[in-house]
């Protein structure tokens, strides 16, 4: 495709020149001849320092905010904005994938990997082939793909719409970020349905969102920018009301409010050796249907709830629905490890404050015995941040294990100190930075009845350390740890094992 011709469409200044174009990039290291190298500016590097060495590679087009000192046989394009502009030259070097697809997005602070995936499970069990893009990778037609952010770069995006299309996909669930909304990820893409599930504080710090006020303004260009057709909305959440405002289409609301269109009603907890659940009715236009649902808490009853409107704006029912949910697992999302007779391992992305109260309140309404919950924070987050994982912990469990999440370029045990230094007094905890021996230890302290949480991970496959990542799957070693405690040692004795449950801080 010439340059030009991949131009059409982007306000820009310039080239002269006109060459042929035969990959599009962003990072040096994957610039060469044919290739048109577009300058990111991002928080921790500028794409603009890179040129020279995409230069280097035999790259000779450039996208750019700004002049850049190249030969002159470089063609420069000048563009207010290059995230702007990289979206809708991803979008037309693949062909417009997205024009010929039905868009879902699904933006809001919680819910948005469960209520995609439940959508995607519903509209495939209707007969409506549909893909998924989010926080667990890409799925579609069979295939998975990992992904390196909930909502990917708009290059990225644009490949895997145009892959999801070559393999006869036509509907596709994309979870939409603050981020994404605010870094262009998404312009020019023609949602048609669009979905708000709740707002509360998260993503505000270095790095992300300024303050509040800002994370709520990029959630609302969904609503305000899209112009799609239908607005599936939480009538249950306050900040519902200024997401819809001005909203032209069709507007659905659900929830457990009276006057929802999705409503649910009669919720019965479940709960056997491998599954936590919930039974409920979903009333719409007069009728009760009966649905049940393998993940635990009233939360997941509205993300049940949203995935049915949604899909309900592609003519699917209630009752198509009620099938799809009942066979759904979602991965990561407070997902049962089985594991030791009697007790109940739980994985999940929790990795703040209110997500984290809201899980271990809906873990403790299944009764354990004791409640253990592992627990770290993210490195380079605010201390507000530590501060409310601190306190959910303090007032939803039992017992605490304060150990790594990713803590990336921090020292793993400052961050756990500022941790404990939030915790509730007498609220009892250990610390291990070690997150293998973190699982270790709370595995081994669970008894008959216990319940024990993994926060923060869900299904991630890479923990980050430093400059690294590193190969981790909770979910298998949990299950590695469970099954050398299931084989007897020499002599058919069983030995005790220690854990640090008596004092009330300790490192180990």
């Amino acid at each position: 495709m010439k340059l030009h011709a991949l131009l059409s469409g982007v306000p820009h200044k310039g080239p002269a020149l006109d060459p042929e174009i035969t990959a599009v990039v962003y990072d040096s290291r994957k610039a060469g001849p044919g290739a048109l190298f577009v300058c990111l500016p991002g928080e921790q590097a500028d794409g603009h320092d890179y040129a020279p060495a995409a230069y280097q590679a035999g790259c000779r087009a450039f996208l750019a905010q700004r002049a850049l000192n190249l030969p002159a046989d470089a063609a420069q394009v000048l563009v207010p904005d290059s995230r702007s502009a990289l979206a809708l030259v991803g979008a037309a070097f693949y062909g417009h994938p997205a024009d010929e697809m039905h868009l879902i997005g699904i933006t809001g602070t919680k819910g948005k990997t469960t209520t995609a995936l439940l959508t995607a499970a519903i509209l495939n069990g209707a007969g409506l082939p549909c893909g998924y893009i989010g926080s667990n990778g890409a799925d579609f037609a069979g295939r998975h793909e990992p992904t390196a952010n909930t909502t990917p770069e708009s290059l990225e995006l644009h490949r895997l719409l145009r892959a999801m299309r070559d393999a006869g996909v036509r509907h596709c669930v994309l979870e939409v970020s603050s981020q994404a909304l605010r870094r262009h990820r998404v312009d020019g893409l023609p949602f048609e349905t669009v979905a708000f599930t709740n707002l509360s504080p998260d993503h505000v710090g270095p790095g992300e969102h300024p303050d509040l006020a800002d994370y709520k303004a990029a959630k609302r260009r969904l609503f305000a920018e899209y112009h799609a057709r239908a607005m599936v909305y939480n009538a249950d959440d306050p900040a519902s009301e200024s997401m819809r405002a001005g909203f032209a289409g069709r507007l659905i609301p659900y929830g457990l409010a009276a006057g929802a269109e999705y409503r649910a009603a009669g919720l019965n907890l479940t709960r056997s050796e491998t599954e936590l659940g919930v039974k409920f009715f979903c009333a719409h236009n007069g009728a009760l249907t009966p649905m049940q649902l393998p993940l635990p808490g009233a939360f997941n009853v509205s993300n049940a709830l949203c995935a049915t409107a949604l899909a309900g704006t592609f003519g699917v029912t209630p009752g198509q629905a009620a099938a799809a949910l009942a066979r759904t697992h979602v991965p990561g999302r407070l997902e049962v490890v089985p594991g030791l007779p009697g007790r109940t391992f739980v994985v999940d992305y929790a990795h703040n404050g209110l997500a984290l109260s809201s899980t271990l309140s809906a873990l403790r309404a299944y009764g354990p015995r004791q409640l253990i919950c592992v627990f770290g924070s993210v490195g380079g987050r605010t201390q507000l941040r530590r501060e409310e994982l601190a306190k959910a912990a303090s007032a939803g469990a039992d017992f605490s294990v304060l150990t790594s999440d990713d803590p990336g370029s921090e020292d793993p045990m400052a961050i756990l100190q500022e941790i404990a230094g939030h915790m509730a007094p007498g609220a009892p905890y250990a610390c291990i930075p070690d997150r293998y021996e973190a699982i270790q230890a709370a595995v081994r302290m669970a008894q008959p009845g216990d319940m024990v949480l993994f926060a923060g991970k869900g299904c991630e496959t890479h923990q980050r350390v430093g400059g690294r990542d590193l190969p981790f799957c909770e979910r298998a070693l949990i299950e590695q740890v469970c099954r050398a405690l299931r084989m007897p040692p020499p002599g058919n004795r069983r030995t005790a094992v220690p854990f640090p449950c008596k004092p009330r801080f300790a490192f180990v």
